[in-house]
């Protein structure tokens, strides 16, 4: 993979987009190697939270523009979004795993709607986000137009996308969009002490929750109840739910395996 760096340690699957000199800017090589990542990651049984970040200044700027710009007016930018980008968001959010966006910097466009599809996003105080889309007379994509009104309300949302103006780490944590900032020599200290926090969880039930809410987006409540009870029996019935209940009666730090 040349375009990006993956890496496991300590059950922590970090996969870092790897463009810095275009500030991570998406290319079509780009957007298959993260999915693979992420699916490989996924699929990893000692790989128990998942960290996607950006090298160098930014997070990621979004769609590549100089890797299409010269494909014709028979390129279709909705195969190139069901081809690319909505593999990429659909196997971020159908991961049974926390997945960290750690937002070092410019989070725009397409990039935006990486880091929105993260589970728990963490920022530097030097990040911003950005939907860049209406200055090139094109719409929201890569699951914003889903994600971000369900994080901070269609008005805000919507503002984003009509103004494209930079919104900041700190109004961006007052909005909902993210979870944590921290100063710029701190992050990386953060987004390391979060990841092994989740990774010595009870993974399994993080991913059965992660199902249940999702789900829950499309569901009547009387559907949300049968499902959540449907997956609980799943969790009862697991080692990890066996030993966080012995750690509880016997007064000591449950020690999760993830099964």
């Amino acid at each position: 993979m040349s375009n990006i760096i993956y890496a496991l340690e300590n059950s922590v699957a970090t996969i870092t987009l790897n463009r810095p000199q275009s500030l991570n800017a998406f290319t079509d090589e780009m957007i298959r190697e993260t999915t693979e990542a992420v699916n490989r990651a996924a699929r990893d049984p000692a790989a128990r939270c998942i960290v996607l970040t950006g090298a160098g200044r930014g997070f990621s700027s979004g769609q590549d523009l100089a890797d299409i710009k010269d494909r014709g007016d028979d390129f279709s930018i909705g195969n190139h979004l069901r081809g690319g980008y909505h593999r990429l968001v659909k196997a971020i959010m159908s991961a049974e795993k926390p997945v960290i966006g750690a937002i070092n910097g410019a989070a725009a466009g397409a990039g935006c709607g990486v880091a929105l599809a993260c589970d728990f996003r963490i920022a530097s105080e030097k990040a911003f986000f950005m939907l860049a889309f209406t200055k090139i007379g094109l719409i929201p994509d890569s699951g914003v137009n889903w994600l971000l009104p369900r994080l901070i309300g269609y008005a805000r949302a919507y503002q984003m996308a009509l103004t494209a103006e930079r919104v900041s780490a700190q109004t961006a944590l007052g909005w909902g969009m993210v979870n944590l900032v921290a100063p710029e020599d701190q992050f990386a200290a953060l987004v390391q002490q979060t990841a092994a926090q989740f990774a010595q969880g009870a993974s399994l039930a993080y991913g059965l929750t992660k199902r249940a809410m999702l789900r829950g987006f499309d569901q009547s409540l009387e559907q949300a109840l049968d499902y959540e009870a449907e997956l609980q029996d799943v969790a009862g019935r697991s080692a990890d739910s066996r030993e966080g209940i012995a750690a509880f009666l016997e007064k000591r730090a449950a020690r999760f395996t993830g099964r």
